[in-house]
């Protein structure tokens, strides 16, 4: 059970998530601390704590997106750095966690990614890891230690009410994420459909058929996470193609790369 002492804590917000932070501080009456990094001419990654820690809970805010790996480091130098500083205890907050989609083995010769990052974690010295709308929910069971994946669907489906959509459908774009749409449709009141959808490739999947029924219906699209929109530009067309009239998206992850992997505007 988390030991809240506003009085004996501190936030940090590293590289990702500075102003997230910043927030999180002010909002809760946290005192915010400060992180030194710096890189070597190699690109290696310099950190040390500007603050105390003993003793203290501690809060690691950082979302691993792109560069994922230079972030990824980051933060586990941080939490090397603050158990090496006699913290008491350090909860990592990871907004949007990277390398969950390779959450199991395709194909025989493959690494299990979100695993091994989940090792490099706990090694690294984390008590606690606190995510949002994880890509998948087995990941929580890679991890020897309590994992809180907080989900959006509830801020989503309160910005979908003000929209006041009529004939109203949710859409998830495969079958991974029908847990995720079905509570949105759930508190929505509204009908649920499913794509079925083949992946072809990284960052290629094709739609292939509609389970349910979207013929005039106004849809939401409703994922966790939207990389290079592949997936939703070719949800938007099988859509179309039966009937759908009006297509929205609703995603908790931005992530927005372009195909080419240069940077995407």
């Amino acid at each position: 059970m988390l030991n809240l002492n506003k009085e004996n804590s501190v936030i940090f917000g590293l590289s990702t998530s500075k102003k997230l932070a910043n927030n999180v501080a002010k909002i809760s009456g946290i005192e915010l601390g400060e992180i030194k990094t710096s890189q070597f001419a190699d690109g290696e990654i310099f950190v040390e704590s500007q603050s105390s820690v003993r003793n203290k809970t501690v809060f690691i805010i950082q979302s691993t997106h792109k560069p994922t790996n230079d972030n990824l480091m980051e933060l586990l130098l941080v939490i090397d750095a603050l158990k090496r500083s006699s913290v008491g205890e350090v909860n990592v907050i990871i907004p949007y966690f990277g390398y969950a989609r390779q959450d199991r083995k395709q194909e025989g010769r493959q690494a299990i990614s979100a695993k091994l990052v989940a090792n490099m974690l706990t090694t690294a010295g984390a008590d606690r890891i606190i995510t949002f709308d994880i890509h998948s929910e087995q990941i929580v069971g890679f991890f020897d230690m309590p994992v809180d994946n907080l989900k959006a669907y509830g801020l989503i489906a309160k910005s979908i009410n003000d929209l006041a959509i009529e004939n109203l459908a949710i859409v998830s774009p495969d079958h991974g994420g029908v847990s995720r749409a079905r509570a949105l449709a759930k508190i929505l009141d509204s009908p649920l459909a499913v794509i079925d959808k083949r992946r072809t490739g990284h960052n290629n999947a094709e739609s292939m058929f509609i389970l349910g029924d979207v013929q005039d219906k106004n849809v939401i699209i409703y994922d966790d996470m939207v990389d290079t929109g592949g997936t939703v530009v070719s949800a938007v067309d099988i859509l179309k193609e039966n009937g759908a009239k009006d297509v929205y998206l609703a995603v908790t992850h931005g992530v927005l790369s372009a195909k080419d992997g240069k940077k995407s505007h």
